[in-house]
């Protein structure tokens, strides 16, 4: 069977010695002997990027970078520790990858288990394209359904307007996001501010969660599934929109309605 990227890389770092593969924040991370040593990024925070993360040897990375832009780029977080970006459906050979790799993995391997690899693998390249799906979970068709009326119904309340955050439909009243929109370990969720003397009621419905960066501001996160209570989420959507809007949107709201919500 043809294989994608995602089976392309789990081929060549998982035959290294010991290396085993982990999930952090929804994305594959190889290590060996709790050691990281890669990590595979689809779209990462709406970068649009198909991409592993790897360790580098020192000055590597400004050599990379500098020499070959197309192919190679300073990631965020790991960045500054000299890991290399590497696209992967940019053209680059998949030989050269899997030294890319190898490097990586022996930069904190055991020189013993190092000594074990012999040669570099050899894989065939991949030959299916990735899906959209794939690249950005949240253009999955059925997920697009759902997400529409949430957008609909956003885009109605007064002076709000759509813009992206990290990769994920976001709904802001002024310059200040009151809704968003994600999808997580394949589950679809819908976020708002509620307060945090609010969240404690809310989390005990197992629909739920308080979700991570946001949750100590006063949001919460709802799982959507197949059948959505819109009413709910309209009534969320719109306390969330009064606690951010300005006052004269407020009174727009308001004689929009009739009277005050």
């Amino acid at each position: 069977m043809a294989k994608d990227i995602p089976a392309a890389v789990r081929e060549i770092c998982l035959s290294f010695p010991e290396s085993e593969e982990y999930l952090s924040h929804g994305s594959p991370n190889f290590r060996v002997r709790g050691k990281t040593y890669a990590s595979f990024l689809v779209n990462h925070h709406g970068d649009g990027r198909v991409a592993l993360w790897l360790g580098a040897p020192p000055g590597a990375q400004e050599q990379r970078v500098r020499d070959e832009p197309e192919y190679f780029f300073v990631p965020p977080y790991v960045g500054p520790r000299g890991w290399l970006g590497v696209q992967l459906d940019k053209g680059l050979d998949w030989k050269r990858i899997a030294g890319l790799v190898r490097e990586a993995y022996e930069k904190v391997a055991p020189a013993a288990l190092s000594k074990e690899i012999g040669r570099t693998p050899v894989i065939a390249p991949p030959k299916e394209a990735m899906s959209p799906e794939q690249r950005d979970p949240l253009q999955a068709p059925a997920v697009r359904r759902l997400v529409q009326p949430l957008r609909e119904f956003c885009l109605s309340l007064p002076e709000v307007v759509e813009d992206p955050r990290f990769g994920a439909p976001s709904w802001q009243a002024g310059k200040r996001t009151f809704a968003t929109a994600y999808r997580y370990d394949q589950v679809l969720s819908f976020s708002f501010w509620v307060g945090v003397d609010q969240q404690g009621l809310y989390a005990g419905d197992a629909r739920y969660s308080i979700p991570p960066y946001m949750g100590h501001n006063g949001w919460i996160s709802l799982a959507v599934g197949a059948k959505p209570n819109w009413k709910e989420i309209r009534n969320l959507a719109l306390h969330s929109y009064r606690h951010f809007a300005l006052k004269r949107m407020l009174a727009k709201l308001d004689t929009d309605l009739g009277s005050p919500d």
